[in-house]
């Protein structure tokens, strides 16, 4: 039951990856140009939240789980991927440690931090919409 979990939450990451993805490309193809970069950087990482947090209430049911533990053993392993994503891509586009760590400071209108407290909270909140924890 354990391994179908894993794979299950595994596959939602991925297409909450796909969704940052596109939020990203979003992000500075559309909103800086319009609003600016701290503005932009804002309503993306919002806009970001509000998708993995409603990822996470649509795919609940298939999750099949409701217990807390769970709940948070799910969000702790996207919260790990999304960390180990960021930092393995970062690197291998040769971007430096100073760069990649640039990004979880709230300087500039940047809020990722927040969107990675989502991201590990998201099953939990999810839950508590449905009225299961």
């Amino acid at each position: 039951m354990l391994t179908i979990v894993a794979l299950k939450a595994l596959l939602i990451w991925v297409g909450i990856l796909v969704l940052a993805v596109v939020n990203g490309a979003m992000r500075e193809s559309v909103l800086v140009p319009e609003l600016g970069a701290p503005a932009a950087l804002v309503l993306s990482g919002l806009l970001l939240s509000a998708l993995i947090i409603g990822v996470a209430y649509l795919s609940l049911p298939w999750l099949q789980i409701s217990d807390p533990v769970q709940l948070w053993s799910v969000g702790l392993a996207w919260l790990a991927l999304t960390v180990a994503f960021e930092f393995s891509f970062g690197l291998w586009q040769g971007k430096s440690w100073a760069v990649l760590l640039e990004a979880y400071t709230f300087r500039g209108g940047n809020i990722w931090p927040v969107v990675l407290a989502v991201t590990a909270l998201a099953p939990y909140i999810a839950a508590k919409l449905r009225g299961w924890a």
